[in-house]
């Protein structure tokens, strides 16, 4: 006896059902997913690392909910190399696919330079937080690069009034830059490592520890001095259209950290 074939059945799409509430969302989507990616590097060519993504939309007043399989479904059609190019690519198609009128992505990974001591030549890696952010509403696009660079600093004013050396500490740099044409990372970490009172390094010798020592020594600066001094070069770089630059001194003799913020649209004047 032959068994009945059943037909396929349609299955409801209830996140494509209307909603009577008439409240628009600013952003839905996946939050805080992790996947391998390959980013384009200076030296190198490029990386291998693990990001942490952020995709969003705008979801319609009408729409009930979105498609999050969607989102993870662009997120793996797009292994290979990443850069600003492709990653504004990626959020044009998260965006079309979502059929949303604006979108929202972000990706957050460890960055990787090899670096040189500076007197024993010795190489190490040192690690950064870089990120890409990508915007799209009404088919205008913004992309911006971020960097978290790790740096010392020593205090001016301890070092003026202190008669055996000077306090100094580990800071942060942050630079935030939305960019007209292609611009390495690598630029951004250069920019804030300048302007620290001393970059860091992975691996030290003792005639470099004296180096970065004395650097630091000769060269001292408050919060107030870094974030002006970084916003003097993103002035002078045309690539970059608009900036956010902050530094944090996580101070060694106080129990809380000094901080400064600079933000620019060099468009606006």
């Amino acid at each position: 006896m032959d068994c009945p074939v059943k037909k396929p059945t349609s299955m409801d799409d209830v996140q494509g059902r209307s909603d009577s509430r008439q409240i628009p969302i600013n952003k839905v989507g996946i939050k805080d997913i992790y996947h391998p990616v390959r980013v384009r590097d200076r030296s190198a060519g490029e990386q291998h690392t693990v990001a942490n993504f952020n995709m969003y939309v705008a979801l319609p007043h009408n729409f009930k909910g979105t498609h999050m399989s969607r989102f993870v479904e662009v997120l793996h059609q797009h292994e290979r190399e990443i850069s600003v190019e492709s990653f504004r690519q990626m959020l044009a198609e998260m965006t079309r696919r979502l059929d949303a009128t604006s979108g929202h992505i972000e990706m957050r990974f460890p960055y990787f330079v090899m670096k040189t001591a500076p007197v024993s030549g010795v190489q190490s890696l040192m690690n950064y937080e870089a990120s890409l952010i990508g915007e799209i509403h009404a088919g205008r696009e913004e992309m911006w690069m971020q960097v978290v660079v790790p740096v010392t600093s020593l205090c001016p004013c301890s070092k003026r009034i202190a008669e055996r050396g000077a306090h100094n500490q580990r800071s942060h740099i942050t630079i935030k830059a939305r960019v007209r044409d292609h611009v390495w990372l690598e630029e951004l970490i250069d920019i804030a490592e300048r302007e620290a009172s001393s970059e860091l390094y992975g691996i030290l010798k003792r005639p470099d520890e004296k180096h970065v020592t004395e650097r630091a020594y000769d060269n001292p600066k408050f919060v107030e001095d870094i974030v002006r001094d970084v916003a003097v070069r993103l002035n002078a770089e045309p690539r970059v259209l608009a900036y956010v630059v902050e530094a944090e001194n996580f101070e060694s003799i106080h129990n809380h950290s000094a901080y400064a913020l600079i933000e620019k649209d060099k468009g606006s004047g």
